[in-house]
């Protein structure tokens, strides 16, 4: 395994990943400063070893920060926090796409007083959107399925879940579905 495939999945002091996605990683770098700085807690290792002339040390795989980050209690409005609320779906057809492929839709459009707001701003795919154009809901009769409102944190924690990173280290499991159900077998 090449050193440059070894991130390190970031705990917060509660052993709750920072964020679920993007998952929290850091490089295998960043990971080894932090330890050599005192302010991380080594909770697993890779079987890759690093070397420098004074020492050797295992590449940490999991690691838990020493002081608790306290989340923010409204989350910041941004595209991406968008598509994370409302499950990287347009809210109109229902339909799953690609961050790339959706865009923003402005329920009361802005040319008509619209904010650029949680409470008015929904995923679109780009079809749906060029359909509904610069309408109200009622004139172009298509009605957001999941609404526009401002998403607690945990919330989007909870989406971000559902949409696992490509690479899932085993060492890293136990950390992101702790509160999973338990197979009875």
């Amino acid at each position: 395994m090449s050193v440059e495939t070894c991130p390190a999945l970031v705990l917060n002091a509660d052993f709750r990943p920072l964020s679920y996605f993007p998952l929290s990683l850091w490089s295998w770098q960043d990971a080894v400063k932090a330890v050599f700085l005192g302010r991380v807690n080594i909770v697993s290792e890779y079987d890759t070893t690093i070397r420098s002339p004074s020492c050797e040390m295992r590449l940490p795989s999991v690691i838990s920060l020493k002081e608790y980050v306290a989340t923010d209690r409204r989350p910041a409005f941004t595209r991406f926090n968008v598509f994370l609320r409302d499950r990287f779906a347009c809210q109109y057809c229902g339909q799953s796409f690609p961050t790339q492929d959706l865009t923003f839709d402005h329920i009361i459009p802005r040319s008509r007083g619209g904010a650029t707001t949680w409470t008015n701003v929904v995923a679109a795919c780009s079809r749906c959107n060029l359909h509904k154009a610069n309408r109200t809901p009622a004139e172009a009769r298509m009605f957001p399925r999941g609404g526009a409102f401002v998403p607690l944190p945990d919330q989007l924690r909870e989406n971000g879940r559902a949409f696992p990173t490509g690479f899932l280290h085993a060492s890293w499991r136990d950390y992101l579905y702790w509160d999973s159900e338990l197979d009875p077998s």
